[in-house]
């Protein structure tokens, strides 16, 4: 009598693509896909707010006005404040200081060999600068009129410039120097000064009564974009491409 055959046994399951190496895992495009989407979220936010300021629609310039009031009326009445203001936001926090921050990261990085990127945070600063002059000329948005005014500026008021330039070029710097493993107490200590920074200087043209408060938010939503859609262009693209 035969005996009956024994199935072989069954040979190891693969791993199904969507497991911990597919592309949902660690080694898939996770970190590309978060600031994508934090660039689309913020980005439609931008769109928005700016839809809304060309629209001239009531609640939020009648919120804008209590704003730049409240604060002119304090701006007027502590001078000392007021000075001190305005050598945060004519040096410390300057587009130009900012600029100059870009330029100096650049060189360093283009003579330590990182080229690509050095060339990527300079075409990012150039980017947001293009963005910020476009938009203000298209929207043409005029700045709050005093007839007793603590500072001035010049060309249209939204988005704020200042606050924009900040937070590209810190948001930038802050990804610069973790991608090249900057962590513990220093980077946290970096971190609290970008942050401080960008803040800081969205409250110095608040306070010195040159822009009006959405003009900042969309300044700090149209660079935030900017940075989220640069790192995640190239780390998803360019960085691949020039390998």
């Amino acid at each position: 009598m035969q005996s009956p055959a024994v199935p072989p046994p069954s040979s190891p399951v693969s791993p199904s693509p969507s497991g911990p190496s597919g592309p949902s895992g660690p080694s898939g495009p996770s970190g590309v896909v978060t600031p994508v989407r934090v660039g689309v979220v913020l980005g439609v936010a931008s769109v928005v707010l700016l839809a809304l300021v060309a629209a001239k629609w009531g609640p939020l310039l009648s919120l804008d006005r209590s704003i730049a009031v409240d604060l002119h009326r304090q701006a007027v009445a502590d001078r000392g404040l007021t000075h001190a203001n305005r050598i945060l936001t004519d040096w410390v926090w300057d587009p130009w200081t900012m600029r100059l921050l870009t330029a100096v990261a650049f060189f360093v990085l283009w003579f330590r060999g990182a080229r690509l990127l050095a060339c990527w945070v300079a075409l990012t600063s150039l980017v947001g600068a293009l963005i910020s002059q476009g938009v203000k000329s298209a929207v043409g948005r005029q700045r709050p009129s005093w007839p007793d005014p603590v500072d001035s500026a010049h060309y249209a008021a939204f988005p704020s410039g200042h606050a924009m330039t900040a937070t590209v070029t810190i948001g930038m710097l802050l990804w610069v120097l973790r991608r090249h493993g900057l962590s513990g107490p220093l980077w946290r200590v970096l971190l609290v000064v970008g942050v401080v920074s960008v803040i800081g200087v969205g409250f110095t043209r608040l306070w010195l009564g040159v822009h009006w408060s959405s003009d900042v938010v969309a300044g700090w939503l149209f660079g935030a974009c900017l940075v989220a859609l640069s790192i995640a262009t190239y780390e998803g693209r360019a960085l691949s491409r020039w390998r």
